[in-house]
């Protein structure tokens, strides 16, 4: 399985980049959320790991920008806010 991971972390890529190889997955990085878009939109994807807090485009942006699209990619929501408006911004899309 292919995976595109979204995130600005380098410390948490690392560590779940390592893990999700292990795993058997190949794993794409993207650490903006431009990147992100990019790569989701131009490459095949079984899903991606999407952080909100993306630098240059946060991840609701660019998770909106493939559904107007028509781009079904799978996504997890990876992220640290804890308002309840915010995690539920990903589902919307």
């Amino acid at each position: 399985m292919r995976l595109l991971l979204a995130e600005d972390d380098q410390d948490l890529v690392a560590t779940l980049k390592k893990d999700l190889q292990s795993a058997g997955y190949a794993v794409d990085v993207a650490d903006n959320g431009v990147d992100a878009e990019y790569l989701g939109n131009e490459m095949i994807y079984d899903v991606a790991v999407l952080d909100l807090g993306l630098p240059q485009r946060n991840g609701i942006e660019g998770l909106n920008n493939w559904r107007a699209t028509d781009n079904h990619l799978p996504v997890i929501v990876l992220t640290a806010r804890n308002a309840s408006h915010e995690r539920v911004d990903g589902f919307k899309a």
